[in-house]
């Protein structure tokens, strides 16, 4: 995807959120981020999807919905009642997929 210099530091802000709070490697959440939004068309900055903070969609990239449909949003007072410990992980793009596109 095409990016202007602010939606590129918007989506690495993204990755650095689920490098830190995830614990996975870099490789890994830019190829959640590459498998999501590779056919996507990213208005310049700030784009619609900016209307979120990046952790918000890096949860939706780590994370399914939980039984009620939520997903944790980064806001402490709005994911106090999500138990992360029964929310389920999405599997990491397949490692022969185009999405990996950078090396730990």
């Amino acid at each position: 995807m095409r990016l202007d210099d602010g939606m590129l530091d918007y989506f690495r802000d993204m990755a650095n959120e689920m490098v830190s709070r995830f614990g996975i490697s870099r490789a890994e959440a830019v190829a959640r981020i590459n498998e999501r939004y590779q056919n996507s068309e990213i208005s310049p900055y700030p784009d619609l999807m900016c209307h979120e903070f990046p952790e918000y969609w890096a949860y939706g990239l780590y994370y399914y919905p939980d039984e009620a449909g939520r997903l944790p949003t980064g806001d402490e007072d709005d994911d106090e009642s999500i138990d992360f410990a029964v929310l389920k992980i999405r599997p990491a793009p397949e490692p022969d997929s185009a999405a990996w596109t950078i090396k730990d």
